[in-house]
């Protein structure tokens, strides 16, 4: 794991020494900040997804899912006079049971995730789209959330919330994932789920504890992104950003087949999809070219995934064969 992490950072200093020499302007203090602050309003919501992955599982529906409760979270402040406080909880909560659905579907009923969050990115857009009467919903020129507005989106030191909080959450999923219990099984699971649950691994538990952090970081991220743009169009508002999270999850050395990844390669990953992106901006490139970008991210991940797989599986079978001419090698 520590190889992928660490081609992976070498990958993102070579193309970070591209754009610079390309445009100096990428290391300007605004460019810099402009990038961390979006690399933690992505790189939360893309742990969760890893997560996901991780089991062996795909949430499509998280883009959506920021739509829905994006326009509930702007209306209970606006229009409902709900305290800040409990509509920030009603976020959080809410993505942990849409989480929770989710993963009851996929576990106790027995379907493909695929389905079931494909069908959430489906249901939840069209509820938001219902709720707001397809409206964009905003907070206007009210002045009754600036302070809230700050803490979301703000900045302490010079450094935006967004990425303080990612590194928060960051830390907390990397000692859940790599020093806990949990993380064993969520890798475990992963990769054999039949074997994990022979083994005394209640899998269905940990697939399901799965979808449902990953949906609370889904709330966590709503609520960032709404003081983030100021507004939610709900035909829009979190389109194709399930990609983003899947590219920077791939990216960073999660496997599409699951039991592999780790927070530190998903946080990599996002932060070379940002620069990437900064890639685009300064070469001039259309920005209508940025799912491009992503699509071939995710293409490249998987085949260098199939590539390190095969690889494994040679040197698996090879490894018995070179211990029996060895022990034909040895004197009687």
């Amino acid at each position: 794991m520590l190889k992928k992490e660490l081609g992976l950072l070498i990958l993102l200093v070579v193309v970070s020494a591209i754009t610079t020499a390309l445009n100096p302007r990428f290391l300007s203090g605004v460019n810099l900040l402009d990038m961390a602050n979006l690399i933690g309003l992505f790189g939360i919501f893309s742990i969760g997804e890893g997560l996901v992955i991780i089991t062996g599982g795909i949430d499509l529906s998280v883009g959506s899912m920021f739509s829905l409760l994006g326009v509930v979270f702007i209306d209970l402040l606006v229009n409902r006079g709900v305290p800040w406080p409990f509509a920030l909880i009603v976020i959080i909560v809410g993505g942990l049971f849409l989480g929770g659905v989710q993963g009851f579907l996929v576990t106790r009923m027995k379907l493909q995730p695929f389905v079931v969050t494909l069908c959430g990115l489906l249901i939840y857009r069209g509820a938001a789209r219902y709720y707001t009467t397809d409206a964009t919903m905003g907070f206007g020129y009210s002045d009754d959330f600036d302070w809230l507005a700050w803490l979301a989106s703000g900045r302490s030191w010079g450094v935006p919330h967004a990425f303080i909080l990612l590194v928060i959450v960051a830390v907390v999923m990397w000692v859940v994932l790599h020093r806990s219990v949990l993380g064993r099984y969520l890798y475990a699971v992963g990769r054999n789920e039949e074997a994990a649950r022979f083994s005394g691994v209640k899998s269905r538990a940990v697939i399901a504890s799965a979808y449902i952090i990953s949906g609370g970081l889904a709330g966590i991220s709503t609520i960032l992104l709404v003081f983030y743009t100021n507004s939610v169009s709900p035909s829009s508002f979190g389109n194709f950003y399930e990609l983003y999270a899947i590219a920077a999850a791939v990216l960073g050395g999660c496997s599409l087949r699951g039991g592999e990844g780790s927070i530190l390669g998903i946080v990599l990953g996002t932060v070379l999809l940002q620069v990437l992106q900064n890639l685009v901006n300064i070469l001039g490139i259309p920005s209508s070219l940025n799912f491009a970008v992503m699509g071939t991210v995710i293409l490249l991940g998987v085949l260098a995934d199939q590539q390190f797989a095969a690889r494994r599986k040679a040197g698996g079978k090879r490894a018995p064969a070179l211990v029996a001419m060895e022990k034909q090698s040895r004197p009687a």
